[in-house]
């Protein structure tokens, strides 16, 4: 979520009308190239989302945007829920407008995630993206970080599955300037639709608890949350948006719509979604396929539908699997290798151990932007079945297998027993009974750190807040 505008210094009255003027609806070059996108970005934040709860996120959606003046057609915006953990929400030209399960979670009313997709709309309306990449196209973008990192050895198909770095650069990036601009437009389209405008504020508000809370938690000082990483998210943004809100002369007196936004949360996902697999500490278990595996400190892990990619600074490796031959694993590193493309021909190929499971290697020699790469495959057959499973590592030249020899030599086969235990974690809605207290839903929450300031944060409450009997909350249960 980001926002910001230009005419920061003129009352809001003044800025819609400025604002209005310079939207341009959307073209047909814009639905052509966020056409082209919208698959890699929807595969990347792990795919949508269907059921009742994205429906509702649609509806939100399209009732939001069309205040932006890109269109008048609802018909005309594309808004999915995406299935990923990570609290983030962002916009595209073309009509595509995105918000994650795990964002989704935290609010507590429909016009916080009303507040959120109009900011999104905001920096689309305002032209944010087409300012910070004057020449480039989305799918540009996106193909431009996986050059930087590749080249054209063809090892991009390795780089761009799973990566999410090139949706980085789409999500993220905007000026502080562009920021408030695209939060006033936000608050514009709350009034307009009818919310509450006052919920872009809270929403401000919300996430910045959420980060203080995680930062504690883990023992770090706070930074800003990742859906405004790079972004301002001080209070004094929070008391600008309320600011902006009591401008419209309608503060606290639009739709909140609470009990639509709690039905709509009530059973979703909270976390990583075990099925896809999950980061537990340093440990990356995926139970369905009874295989887990330890990532190297320091280096971040990104779980798309496709492949698992574990990436730091020069170097990289991105886990998946696919089908077996009767050649066995040999021949399967040969076909890895020619699915990168490229011309590189792999080296002899070797055979290793890790924790209980043998797996076979090779590696190759690759070109790219930067300089030659060392490109390392690494495959196993836990099973001997029909599957196998691999790792693709990318290291400068002569470094090898580099600080991915951990990595590989950690696989190991989950018991059944410890596969079939792990069950999510899910956000549950609860009404209130008489004498309950937020230490009463502290006891429920799935978590042995901080439950009580887990539970306020989920909840938008400050400390010693009081509960009305029929009011309603949520927690997180094991499912």
């Amino acid at each position: 979520m980001n926002k910001i505008l230009l005419w920061a210094g003129l009352s809001l009255c003044a800025v819609p009308q400025l604002a209005l003027a310079q939207v341009q609806s959307i073209s047909a070059s814009d639905k052509k190239a966020g056409a082209e996108a919208h698959p890699q970005l929807v595969q990347q934040f792990g795919g949508a989302m269907k059921g009742p709860a994205a429906d509702y996120v649609t509806r939100v959606g399209r009732k939001i945007a069309v205040q932006s003046g890109l269109s008048n057609s609802e018909r005309d915006f594309t808004v999915t829920l995406l299935d990923s953990p990570v609290n983030n929400a962002f916009a595209i030209p073309g009509g595509y407008v995105y918000v994650t399960r795990g964002l989704l979670a935290l609010m507590n009313d429909e016009a916080e995630l009303a507040s959120v997709l109009g900011h999104e709309v905001g920096h689309v309306a305002a032209r944010h993206g087409a300012k910070r990449q004057q020449t480039a196209t989305i799918t540009q973008v996106l193909a431009g970080v996986i050059g930087a990192v590749a080249g054209n050895s063809g090892m991009g198909n390795l780089v761009g599955r799973g990566a999410g770095l090139g949706a980085d650069l789409i999500t993220k990036g905007f000026s502080r300037t562009q920021e408030y601009q695209a939060d006033d437009l936000g608050v514009r389209y709350l009034s307009t639709a009818g919310y509450d405008p006052l919920a872009s504020s809270d929403m401000l508000a919300i996430l910045g608890a959420q980060e203080s809370l995680e930062a504690g938690i883990a023992g770090r000082k706070s930074s800003l949350p990742s859906w405004a990483s790079t972004h301002p998210n001080s209070a004094d943004r929070v008391k600008r948006a309320q600011g902006k809100a009591q401008a419209t002369g309608r503060a606290g007196k639009g739709n909140r719509s609470r009990d639509a936004l709690l039905d709509a949360v009530d059973g979703l996902v909270w976390g990583d979604d075990p099925a896809k697999g999950f980061l537990e500490g340093q440990e990356f278990k995926l139970p369905s396929q009874r295989l887990a595996f330890t990532v190297p400190k320091g280096f971040a892990v990104n779980n798309a539908d496709d492949a698992v990619t574990i990436s730091a600074s020069g170097s990289q490796a991105s886990f998946s699997g696919g089908r077996i031959g009767m050649g066995g694993l040999d021949d399967y590193i040969g076909q890895v290798f020619s699915s990168l493309g490229g011309n590189s021909r792999p080296g002899d190929i070797r055979g290793g151990q890790a924790s209980g499971v043998d797996f076979r290697y090779a590696f190759a020699r690759a070109n790219s932007n930067a300089g030659q790469l060392d490109v390392g495959v690494f495959a196993y057959r836990p099973d001997n079945g029909s599957t196998a499973y691999h790792f693709v590592t990318l290291t400068r030249a002569g470094q090898g297998i580099g600080p991915f020899e951990p990595l590989v030599e950690s696989m190991r086969r989950m018991t059944a027993a410890e596969a079939q235990g792990v069950r999510p974690l899910k956000v549950k809605v609860l009404k209130v009974k008489p004498g309950e207290t937020p230490d009463t839903f502290a006891r429920m929450m799935a978590f042995p750190d901080s439950p009580l300031d887990r539970f306020l944060v989920l909840n938008a409450l400050d400390r010693g807040a009081k509960l009305t009997p029929g009011q309603r909350v949520k927690v997180i249960v094991r499912n």
